[in-house]
C-alpha cells in the first residue's frame, strides 16, 4: 500500500491549528462581508456622480486583488525575516482598518486606495495561513488539513456573501463597514500561541523561481482560469440581476458559498487516497458547467443550480490544485506554494473583474457570461492530460 493511501490516525486540529482556524474565519468574514457590497456601494453612491458604473466596481474588485497579488510575492520573504505571528498580525490590521474609511466617502479613488490597502492585508492572512496550514499538519493528511482550512474560509462566504447583499437594505453601508473591520481586527486575539517563526530554517522566498521545472506552473494556470469565473459572479451577478430580484441572488451566493467549502473538505479527504491529479477534471467541468448556466438570466432555476455548481467545482479545485503543488515540493518551498497559488487566486479574480467590467456593456451580461465558461472549460485539457500522465 502506498503512503498516500496509509492516512494515520493522529489528532489533526490542535491548539494551534484551533487559533489559526479562528483567525481566518474573522479575517475571511471582513472579506466576504464586503466582497459584493463594495462593488453595490459604488454603483449606489459613486455611479450617478462620477459616471462609476458596472467599470468602477470591477475596479474595485480589480484594485483588491491586483494588491494583493503585488504583496504575495513579498511575502514568503516577510514569512522568514519575521516570522508567523508578527506578519500575520499585520495582515488583519490592513485588511479590517481601511473599512472604516469607507464610513466617511464613497469617492471613487479612495475607495479603490482602500481596497488596495485591504488587498494587502488579504494577500499576508492567505499566504501567511496557507503555509502554516502545510507547517502544522502531516504531509499524510494534508489534503484534508487544506478540507478544514477551506471549510473555515468557506464559512465566511457562506455567510457574509449573501448577508453583506441582504444587509445593505436593512442596517445600511456604514453598519457592515464597521462589522468587517472588527471581524478582522478580532483576530488579534488568535495569534497567541501560534509560532513565530516558520518550520524550516532555509526557505525559498523566490515566488517564480523554479515554477516550471517544480512542476507548479500547470495547476496554478489552471486555478487561475476558474477564479477568473469566480471573480466575475461575485461581483457581477448583484448587477446582473433585476432589483426586485435581489433575494434571489443572496440564495444564489449562499448556495455557492455553501458548496465550495463542502466540495473542499470532500475533495481533500479523497485526494489522500487517490491522489488530486485524478479529481482536478471532474472539478473543473463542473466549475464550468456552472459558470454556462448564467448564460440563461434572468432565469432563476439557471442561476441557483448554476452557482450550486460552480461552488462545487471551485470549491474542489481550490484543494486540489494546492495539495498537488505542496506534493511536489520540499519544506522549503511551502512559502513559494502558498504565494504562487494566491497569486493564481487572486490574480485570476481581479483580472476577470476587470475585464468584465470593461467588455460588458458592450456585449451584455448574458454574451460575457458565455466566455467566461470558455475560459474554464479550456483549463480542462491540461487537467485531464495531468490525470494520465
Amino acid at each position: 500500500m502506498t503512503a498516500a493511501c496509509e492516512i494515520p490516525t493522529v489528532r489533526l486540529v490542535d491548539t494551534s491549528f484551533a487559533r489559526l482556524l479562528a483567525m481566518v474565519f474573522g479575517s475571511g468574514l471582513s472579506m466576504y462581508l464586503l466582497t459584493s457590497v463594495v462593488p453595490l456601494y459604488l454603483a449606489a453612491s459613486s455611479a450617478d456622480r462620477h459616471g462609476a458604473g458596472g467599470i468602477g466596481a470591477g475596479l474595485s474588485t480589480a484594485a483588491m486583488m491586483f494588491s494583493a497579488v503585488a504583496v504575495e510575492l513579498l511575502v514568503p520573504r516577510m514569512l522568514a525575516r519575521w516570522g508567523y505571528r508578527v506578519v500575520l498580525g499585520l495582515g488583519l490590521v490592513l485588511l479590517g482598518a481601511p473599512a472604516l474609511v469607507l464610513l466617511a466617502t464613497a469617492s471613487l479613488p479612495i475607495v479603490l486606495a482602500v481596497c488596495a490597502v485591504r488587498g494587502a492585508g488579504l494577500a499576508i492572512l492567505v499566504v501567511g495561513a496557507v503555509a502554516l496550514v502545510a507547517d502544522l499538519t502531516p504531509a499524510a493528511r494534508r489534503g484534508e488539513a487544506l478540507g478544514v482550512y477551506g471549510v473555515a474560509v468557506g464559512v465566511p462566504a457562506v455567510i457574509g456573501l449573501p448577508l453583506g447583499v441582504y444587509l445593505t437594505h436593512v442596517v445600511g453601508f456604514a453598519a457592515l463597514f464597521v462589522l468587517a473591520a472588527v471581524s478582522s481586527l478580532a483576530g488579534l486575539v488568535a495569534l497567541v500561541g501560534l509560532p513565530a517563526k516558520v518550520g524550516a530554517e532555509e526557505q525559498h522566498v523566490r515566488v517564480l523561481g523554479g515554477v516550471r521545472r517544480n512542476g507548479l506552473l500547470m495547476p496554478s494556470l489552471v486555478f487561475a482560469a476558474v477564479t477568473v469565473a469566480a471573480g466575475i459572479s461575485v461581483t457581477f451577478l448583484p448587477l446582473a440581476v433585476a432589483v426586485g430580484k435581489q433575494s434571489m441572488v443572496a440564495t444564489a451566493l449562499l448556495l455557492q458559498a455553501i458548496a465550495a467549502p463542502l466540495a473542499r473538505w470532500v475533495a481533500g479527504r479523497y485526494a489522500d487516497r487517490v491522489g488530486p491529479a485524478k479529481l482536478l477534471g471532474p472539478a473543473l467541468m463542473f466549475a464550468a458547467a456552472g459558470a454556462a448556466a448564467l448564460v440563461l438570466l434572468p432565469s432563476a432555476v439557471a442561476v441557483l443550480i448554476g452557482s450550486t455548481c460552480f461552488g462545487i467545482g471551485f470549491g474542489a479545485a481550490q484543494n486540489l490544485t494546492l495539495t498537488l503543488m505542496y506534493n511536489r515540493v520540499d519544506r522549503s518551498r511551502y512559502g513559494q506554494v502558498s504565494a504562487l497559488w494566491n497569486l493564481a487566486y487572486d490574480g485570476g479574480w481581479g483580472l476577470g473583474a476587470l475585464i468584465f467590467g470593461a467588455v460588458v456593456a458592450g456585449i451584455g451580461y448574458p454574451t460575457a457570461f458565455a466566455l467566461t465558461a470558455a475560459v474554464v472549460a479550456l483549463a480542462v485539457v491540461p487537467a485531464v492530460r495531468a490525470s494520465v500522465a
